[in-house]
């Protein structure tokens, strides 16, 4: 008989439960304005309570969940000037880590961004709406790794993290059947050096859709 898995320490649990929680967020697998408890979370993870709480506190300071006066926790429901801001941001940071990048998109780089973008096209197929999201940020974060610019990532970061359950949303209303065209244009950009070109296709990208959760 295998016997139970001790417990984690509370530091790993609170890891362990905020980096899995984090990423179901950021891939839009909950809903906007998706109701939560730390009962619930801990039940899900099958951790005590404290590090439940220490998750939901520390992903509400980077605005990936929201909690009330009364203590109610839930992922984001965007307002307009809020989309507006964040698809600014988007619009400011993402074209710059590009630039960034570009000195050293080697073939390597290109030929991996391209087996990623079949992926999305895998997951447009399949109508995977989290899968897609997953695996358009990899896209894009395989990229910006490469621009060596570690704080301007992290900001990057936490941007996607607040927009990861409107992003399903607007994924739900595109009803999308085709692969991001704006991404040939990115590895066409990279393979010609053509950092203007570049820098306006990732923003057109990175913005495009959001602007039209608007309404």
């Amino acid at each position: 008989m295998i016997p139970p898995r001790p417990p984690d320490p509370v530091g790993v649990a609170h890891d362990r439960v905020y980096r899995s929680l984090r990423s179901r967020i950021m891939h839009g697998e909950l809903e906007p304005g998706e109701a939560l408890t730390i009962r619930g979370i801990a039940k899900h993870y099958d951790v005590s309570m404290t590090p439940a709480r220490e998750s939901v506190r520390r992903l509400a300071a980077e605005g990936a969940l929201q909690l009330s006066s009364s203590g109610r926790i839930s992922t984001p429901a965007l307002s307009n000037d809020r989309i507006e801001e964040l698809a600014t941001l988007r619009a400011l940071l993402e074209p710059e880590l590009a630039s960034r990048a570009l000195p050293r998109a080697h073939f390597a780089l290109i030929d991996r961004l391209e087996t990623i973008n079949q992926g999305v096209s895998q997951m447009v197929a399949r109508q995977d709406a989290s899968g897609y999201i997953r695996m358009n940020l990899e896209f894009h974060r395989t990229l910006y790794l490469r621009a060596q610019a570690p704080a301007i990532l992290a900001l990057t970061e936490t941007v996607w993290l607040q927009l990861g359950p409107s992003m399903r949303a607007l994924y739900s209303r595109l009803n999308r059947s085709d692969p991001p065209y704006h991404h040939k244009l990115i590895l066409a950009a990279l393979k010609a050096g053509d950092e203007p070109g570049l820098r306006l296709a990732v923003r057109t990208d990175a913005t495009q859709g959001l602007r039209m959760l608007k309404g």
